[in-house]
């Protein structure tokens, strides 16, 4: 079962941030906020808006950004999240990437060691048992290799 999400009146919100109800009607005209309304026109604040609300009050009142720099600041900060965002999904996507290329890696690494391996046990068994012969002289059939050469006169 959901909670039903509670909603603040004008008045209310006014009092939580001890400012006038004419100034949260300046904002929401500037379009820094945006409450639901009721059927009967009545501005209903969010948990959201609320926040948003805050935020907007302490860069007003605190820090002295006009509502032009606080609009500025708001459209900043999404576009911010919306890059964060779009980082987070290009960095699992290469995280993917990257672990797919390792098990692709590791397969080949896996068969090129099998491939050795097998190259090794063939040059072992064309060992010669004369450790002083290499594996390719116990191979050559010397006598066919035999070249007579005529001695004619210079």
């Amino acid at each position: 079962m959901k909670r039903k999400k509670g909603y603040f009146s004008i008045s209310a919100v006014a009092e939580m941030f001890s400012i006038h109800q004419q100034t949260i009607r300046l904002y929401e005209k500037q379009g820094l906020i945006s409450p639901k309304r009721s059927d009967g026109n009545t501005r209903l604040f969010s948990e959201e808006d609320v926040n948003r609300l805050e935020e907007i009050v302490y860069l007003t009142h605190k820090v002295g950004i006009n509502l032009a720099g606080v609009e500025m600041i708001l459209k900043l900060k999404k576009q911010i999240k919306k890059l964060q965002k779009d980082m987070n999904v290009m960095f699992d996507n290469a995280n993917k990437k990257l672990d797919a290329d390792v098990i692709t890696y590791k397969q080949t690494i896996a068969e090129n060691a099998q491939e050795l391996l097998r190259i090794k046990q063939k040059t072992q068994l064309l060992q010669p048992t004369d450790p002083s012969k290499s594996p390719i002289e116990t191979n050559i059939n010397h006598d066919s290799w035999k070249v007579e050469y005529e001695e004619g006169e210079d």
